[in-house]
């Protein structure tokens, strides 16, 4: 099936503009909506909530199965580093490490 190239090309700038538009409106719409106390932390516990679940629908699944013990493992390493305040790179590396070691292994 093939597209376009200017159904792309306008595709790319509508989604383009509409983030940008998504963007502007937290500053514009900040000084004119007032959030209740208990609403900004719904918002702000929301938040880390939805990432949560992202970070561990990406750790454990690989096709609609189990991606097996190698990734949620170096995941949890990278986690670990993280929270200890480790630098970005070396929680990177050894997450990736962890993972390509236990594959290298024969852990899947």
């Amino acid at each position: 099936m093939a597209v376009e190239p200017m159904a792309l090309v306008i595709a790319t700038l509508v989604l383009g503009g509409g983030t940008f538009a998504f963007r502007l409106a937290g500053p514009v719409l900040r000084t004119k909506v007032k959030l209740t106390p208990k609403a900004e932390r719904l918002m702000a516990t929301s938040a880390v909530v939805l990432l949560a679940a992202l970070v561990a629908t990406t750790a454990l699944t690989e096709d609609s199965s189990f991606a097996g013990i190698a990734r949620p493992a170096g995941v949890l390493v990278g986690g670990v580093l993280a929270w200890r305040k480790a630098p970005f790179v070396l929680v990177v590396v050894a997450a990736a490490a962890t993972a390509a070691g236990l594959r290298l292994l024969g852990v899947p």
